[in-house]
């Protein structure tokens, strides 16, 4: 047997996915997000920081990992984080949307929504 052979008889086998695997994929790809608006907040400095989020259920996770990194991109929320802690910061929903057809419509309305929130909120924009 030739090496080249050899190489596709034992790369070319693929082990099979399984009924249910499929049906988890398929589900997680049809999974509905809920857009809105979130807020983080540090009780000991006082301080808040909004935000938008197409899909509010995984924002939390993303932000408290490039924090945990030490490279979130607003300045201000990674020198509260690295003052105080996980401990120190809250994170919380202000508003979900309604479910948009259109992105461009949900995207205008995560704006104007995050817009009033910091301002109601005296927050900065993360």
């Amino acid at each position: 047997m030739t090496l080249l052979r050899l190489r596709n008889s034992v790369f070319s086998k693929a082990p099979p996915v399984s009924t249910d695997r499929k049906a988890a994929i398929a589900a997680y790809k049809e999974r509905k997000t809920i857009a809105g608006i979130y807020v983080v907040r540090c009780a000991v400095a006082s301080e808040a920081w909004v935000g938008q989020a197409p899909n509010l259920e995984t924002i939390k996770n993303r932000i408290w990992f490039t924090l945990r990194q030490g490279s979130h991109p607003c300045r201000s929320l990674q020198a509260a984080w690295n003052a105080h802690g996980e401990a120190g910061l809250a994170f919380g929903e202000c508003e979900r949307l309604e479910d948009e057809e259109s992105a461009y419509v949900r995207d205008a309305l995560l704006k104007e929504r995050a817009l009033h929130w910091r301002t109601e909120l005296k927050a900065e924009a993360i």
